[in-house]
């Protein structure tokens, strides 16, 4: 960040500090229950945090703080992607958190492999317009973009802290997903302006980032999703090579050409699989005749409609008064994903890998992981975008173990790690949360993945 940026955040912090002692605000965002939440043994707080006090945007956050020793665990911000989707629909309802939410929307029930038992876990929905997130600006929606949502990110971290000190000089990490591999990134290299520039000793104690099924790089990400459509058996030769004639992968993919080719082996061919998970089954609407069929093939945790369920639950007033949410009375329903931002997404860096470069050399721990059947932002993208980073191996490719089984592949370079993740699709810790749980362990750790049981 430049240091004239860096210098407005300054003043804009000082001009808007609020006067409640940090104690008060607290209490005020923490959460008693949630309604059909079993009983545990950690604290949650939520509430908003304002970015942006002429356009009225403010970021709404929920807090899981740790199951065990919360006092010194580290705290991790968890980011989904989008552009536009909710890290509490996502991450926090069907990933990483400590509850799930059954088929009526009703009750919550435990996910023994939450990621709380190694940190405590912020969720953060942005940028606003996401989930309850919101903006008294409805201009806001149609020029979102990386950059604004990267500089908003760090406002709220600085004065989230500023209300939980307790966390200030804290171990600090962050972990996302998807679109959140441009968020992720973006945010940790701010903070680590922003500490360079401010802080001899960092109040946001940043040590390293995780991104998972990432967008890293167009070009690659585009050209290895094309790869792994036709080395998975979904398109024909024909229209591979086809694709490959007429489409460049670069910004300007639009020749009429290109988009016969990609119509016809990604869509047509390709047919209505899950994309995201393709040896998964799609979430459909349910009649009663497909009810029973549903329930016969589908473990709750692999339920693929699950994000309808979040849409019943974050909707009910007594959930929202619960979490202190909604509490401007938005005029729409709480949703997973916001349309509107998607389709007007701004400024969008073409490249990841650069950020990637200067992080490596600041010292900051990263790690890169891919669910390897997920065909959206595929493993072989990845692959093909870390490739150009050149750099040295420090443990070569070996299989990593979860219990007695392989729970994928890992390779360790001088300063990044990637790791696939076997039998995992877009979400990682929907289909394998154990193995997501050994990765976050490791990571968090300093350690590289297991080698046996």
């Amino acid at each position: 960040m430049a240091r004239t940026h860096t210098h407005l955040i300054f003043l804009l912090l000082m001009l808007s500090s609020t006067t409640s002692s940090p104690s008060r605000e607290q209490e005020e965002d923490r959460i008693k229950a949630l309604p059909g939440q079993p009983k545990v043994g950690f604290s949650q707080f939520s509430g908003y945090v304002s970015v942006n006090e002429s356009h009225g945007r403010s970021l709404f956050y929920w807090l899981t703080e740790s199951s065990s020793s919360p006092h010194t665990k580290p705290l991790l911000l968890w980011l989904n992607g989008g552009p536009g989707c909710s890290s509490i629909a996502y991450g926090a309802s069907e990933e990483i958190g400590p509850f799930r939410i059954n088929k009526t929307g009703f009750n919550l029930y435990l996910n023994k492999f939450t990621w709380n038992t190694e940190a405590n876990i912020l969720f953060l929905e942005s940028p606003a317009g996401v989930g309850f997130s919101y903006t008294n600006t409805s201009s806001d929606l149609m020029d979102s973009g990386d950059e604004r949502t990267a500089q908003e990110n760090l406002i709220f971290l600085i004065k989230w802290m500023s209300r939980f000190p307790q966390y200030q000089y804290r171990d600090f990490y962050i972990a996302g997903e998807s679109y959140a591999g441009h968020y992720v990134p973006q945010l940790a290299k701010k903070i680590y302006h922003y500490n360079k520039d401010f802080n001899n000793t960092p109040i946001i104690n940043l040590k390293g980032f995780m991104v998972g099924n990432g967008d890293m790089d167009k070009h690659y990400d585009r050209l290895g999703a094309v790869m792994y459509a036709w080395s998975h058996a979904m398109i024909s030769d024909r229209s591979y090579e086809s694709i490959l004639k007429h489409c460049s992968f670069t910004a300007d993919n639009s020749s009429e050409e290109c988009s016969s080719a990609l119509y016809l082996g990604l869509v047509v061919e390709f047919g209505q699989v899950n994309g995201y998970s393709i040896y998964s089954p799609s979430c459909v609407p349910q009649t009663n005749q497909t009810k029973l069929l549903h329930r016969r093939l589908l473990a709750e945790d692999d339920d693929p409609c699950t994000v309808n369920y979040a849409e019943i639950y974050y909707n009910r007033p007594d959930v929202q008064q619960a979490m202190h949410a909604n509490v401007t009375s938005i005029p729409y329903k709480w949703t997973a994903c916001n349309d509107v931002l998607f389709r007007n997404w701004g400024d969008s860096e073409y490249s990841m890998l650069p950020v990637y470069k200067e992080l490596i050399d600041a010292g900051v721990r990263i790690w890169v992981f891919s669910g390897d059947t997920d065909s959206v932002v595929p493993v072989t993208g990845t692959r093909l975008a870390l490739g150009k980073l050149n750099l040295p191996v420090k443990t070569p490719w070996y299989p990593w173990y979860s219990g007695n089984q392989v729970g994928g592949w890992t390779e360790v370079y001088n300063g990044l790690t990637f790791a696939t993740v076997r039998g995992a699709g877009h979400e990682v810790p929907v289909l394998q949360p154990e193995r997501a749980l050994i990765l976050l362990r490791s990571f968090l750790a300093g350690k590289e993945l297991p080698r046996s049981s």
